[in-house]
């Protein structure tokens, strides 16, 4: 068993959780098929190519936690299409490159608009800051209100940081969300009427 998996494992213990649904979004250019084929192939180098549609890899990062991502393409023409993917979600992992100032409004934009999607309502969210090794990255905190995040009030949301081709924050990402999505589950009737169970 790789390092991340075998880290989740002793997080999670006798932690049980129903499979979920996570849409992962952000501009291209970000990471997100790095992130999810590190968390899916763990210790594998990993080399991808701009997403032109979606990747869905199932995860089972421990035992009794499992999500399927959806990991969607960035690039602006794709993004209109973002809202296609959104129904039966139960988290949503929102990927920015941390080292790229210029394209954080475009991000925020996006960001907005995925919050005020009805299918999205309520549905919890982590940020991942990405690419947290380039120089002169912002940090967490400089994510957050670049990204206006404290004006979002109608869900739960954390900022993480991480460095997808080491590996790092990518442990603390899942663990939040896995404890994020089973709130989500607890308190949520949306959860009850997903097809997506």
């Amino acid at each position: 068993m790789g390092k991340i998996l075998s880290r989740l494992q002793e997080i999670f213990g006798e932690f049980h959780l129903t499979p979920a649904r996570l849409i992962m979004v952000g501009l291209d250019g970000a990471g997100k098929t790095t992130i999810l084929y590190k968390i899916k192939l763990d210790d594998e180098d990993i080399e991808t190519l701009p997403t032109v549609g979606f990747n869905v890899e199932t995860v089972t990062v421990c035992k009794n936690v499992t999500f399927t991502v959806w990991d969607v393409g960035g690039q602006e023409k794709l993004r209109r299409l973002w809202s296609m993917y959104f129904k039966g979600s139960h988290g949503i992992l929102f990927v920015v490159d941390s080292s790229d100032k210029e394209r954080m409004t475009e991000a925020r934009d996006e960001l907005q608009k995925i919050c005020k999607a009805e299918e999205l309502k309520g549905v919890p969210m982590i940020v991942i800051a990405n690419k947290q090794d380039v120089k002169g990255a912002m940090s967490t905190s400089k994510v957050a209100d670049w990204l206006n995040l404290g004006k979002i009030k109608d869900r739960y949301w954390c900022v993480q940081g991480a460095c997808a081709t080491r590996g790092e924050g990518l442990i603390e990402s899942m663990t939040t969300m896995a404890t994020l999505v089973k709130n989500y589950k607890k308190n949520s009737s949306k959860w009850k009427k997903s097809n997506y169970i």
